[in-house]
């Protein structure tokens, strides 16, 4: 197994294993091993009910991942860095199975964990006042769409399903909201390749009135043209688009430039999650809603990073 405690105590290289510098680690541990903890009694009172144990948490064969701390690395260095279940099972001395049950259960205390911190994005938003609780006292979101490479399908459906026509691969999309500080505060469900961005938002936020206040700027890139036309109440910061056969003038392009240099924040919240390479590499995992629990979990960490940074 690696040596655990040489990356705890070097923070250049606990952030490029896990994604977190050591305070950030520290603290994300006790929420962690909570969790852990109120499942393992979940566990237990469900199978003293069912007549099949006796032994209490913390009894039995101890496994290679000891302690609280080490489970949590273990599963962010497979966010972090997303090797196979064969090389993940080599580091830490697991077979490949026991390294994939591990996954599986780990990440669901990371979740929770997560929750706990009050990090993870909301996945609804129906009204006004929903966005408000959201994002309070804000003047100024950010929406933009962000995919992610799968594996081609085996399924033909799927392979069309799933195809981007604009990356020209098969891919998983998602419609995130951020404000100035860069903090994710919602993502939508994980959606088809092949659905435009415009699209997967009008099915979230229903025209004529969605989620828009004259209270509040969104801005947007063109993947969202046509969003004034169908919602009534939008205040939209939009790039001009270069007519057909002609060129933007200098006042268009000089506004283009400006609407670029603060759409860039939503660049960079959507950078920070993509550190995670579970959400940024060719996504291999075939569980499912998989896909979509990591991408809630990246952007959580992400989220959680700029809370304690």
């Amino acid at each position: 197994m690696l040596n655990f405690d040489r990356a705890l105590n070097d923070d250049r290289l606990l952030k490029a294993m896990t994604g977190l510098s050591a305070s950030e680690f520290n603290k994300l541990t006790g929420s962690f091993g909570q969790e852990l903890q109120n499942e393992a009694w979940i566990r237990y009172e469900t199978g003293v009910k069912l007549g099949g144990r006796e032994r209490k948490p913390g009894g039995g064969r101890i496994g290679n991942l000891e302690s609280d701390a080490e489970k949590l690395f273990f599963t962010l260095f497979y966010f972090k860095c997303y090797p196979t279940f064969d090389i993940l099972g080599f580091v830490f001395d697991l077979n490949r199975s026991n390294a994939n049950r591990n996954t599986h259960k780990l990440t669901l205390a990371l979740e929770k964990a997560l929750g706990r911190e009050t990090t993870l994005p909301k996945r609804k938003i129906r009204t006004v006042e929903e966005l408000f609780a959201i994002f309070p006292d804000v003047r100024d979101l950010f929406i933009d769409g962000t995919e992610r490479p799968i594996q081609r399908p085996k399924d033909n459906e799927k392979q069309k399903e799933n195809y981007s026509g604009k990356k020209k691969m098969h891919t998983r999309k998602n419609i995130i909201i951020s404000d100035k500080k860069r903090r994710i505060g919602y993502l939508s469900p994980t959606m088809e390749g092949k659905k435009h961005d415009y699209r997967m938002f009008k099915d979230e936020f229903p025209p004529p009135y969605g989620i828009f206040t004259r209270s509040v700027v969104s801005w947007m890139d063109l993947g969202f043209l046509g969003v004034e036309k169908d919602y009534t109440d939008a205040v939209v910061m939009m790039s001009k688009k270069k007519p057909k056969g002609k060129e933007l003038t200098d006042d268009a392009k000089a506004w283009n430039r400006i609407v670029s240099g603060f759409r860039i924040l939503v660049e960079h919240a959507i950078g920070g999650v993509k550190r995670f390479r579970i959400v940024s590499d060719k996504f291999r995992n075939k569980k499912e809603e998989f896909d979509d629990k990591v991408m809630l979990i990246s952007c959580g960490l992400w989220n959680y990073h700029l809370k304690h940074c």
